[in-house]
């Protein structure tokens, strides 16, 4: 880790899941001596799912080294698979960041980077088991850990991940204050966020929808990083 503040490296991009990355970046905002960068290419506002914008606070090029390096998820995460620049940045940040991680999505940026090859990683459900064409073990957890990997699954566990990231870095101690100071203590209204709890024909119909949209990305993007692995 650098001397100085910790330094948290979102990837922003257009599309992303605005939860993928403002739920961890509430618990981020409680971190002792730490710092977030917001990193694209330019410092134009991105649009994100939900409509509005985020603005980035550096660019690729003058981005600092990350010591924590992650990527949020959305339909733009596929996106980046045509990003040689953006996939090119995560390769050298990830060369000396300390926690490599996502949420959603995020993770098939990371594979299509080559840098969950061999790892244990999960993403939103729907997708998951896409990841296998990147040589990741899909792994169906809110939240995996494989040595200095962490992912996240669909949205709203990148809350827990975060938790999860804060105890390894500051102590559990630290990450329940955190808890207790943004009162995270869920009580849904219904028990239906899982796809374990869903109903199965729906689960595997939505399961098909999203294969059949992104599987000739997916399997274009992989091809790609694993002759890069390769060479």
């Amino acid at each position: 880790m650098s001397s100085g503040p910790l330094r948290i490296v979102v990837l922003l991009f257009p599309r992303v899941t605005q939860l993928d990355f403002t739920g961890p970046a509430q618990v981020f905002s409680k971190f002792p001596n730490s710092e977030v960068h917001l990193a694209w290419h330019d410092l134009e506002p991105v649009t994100t799912d939900a409509g509005w914008c985020i603005v980035p606070t550096t660019t690729l090029d003058d981005c600092p080294q990350a010591d924590v390096l992650f990527v949020p998820g959305g339909a733009g995460a596929f996106d980046l698979f045509e990003d040689p620049k953006a996939l090119d940045f995560l390769r050298l940040q990830a060369k000396k960041a300390r926690w490599i991680t996502s949420v959603c999505t995020g993770s098939f940026t990371l594979a299509a980077a080559g840098l969950l090859t061999g790892y244990r990683a999960t993403s939103h459900w729907a997708s998951l088991r896409m990841l296998e064409h990147f040589g990741v073990e899909p792994t169906s957890e809110r939240v995996v850990r494989d040595r200095n990997r962490i992912t996240g699954a669909g949205v709203t566990s990148g809350i827990d991940f975060a938790f999860t990231l804060a105890a390894e870095l500051f102590g559990d101690d630290e990450a329940r204050k955190i808890q207790l100071a943004i009162e995270y203590d869920p009580e849904p209204p219904f028990d239906h966020g899982s796809p374990n709890k869903a109903d199965p024909e729906t689960v595997k119909n939505i399961i098909a929808a999203t294969e059949n949209l992104r599987m000739a990305t997916v399997l274009t993007a992989s091809a790609l990083a694993t002759a890069q692995h390769s060479a």
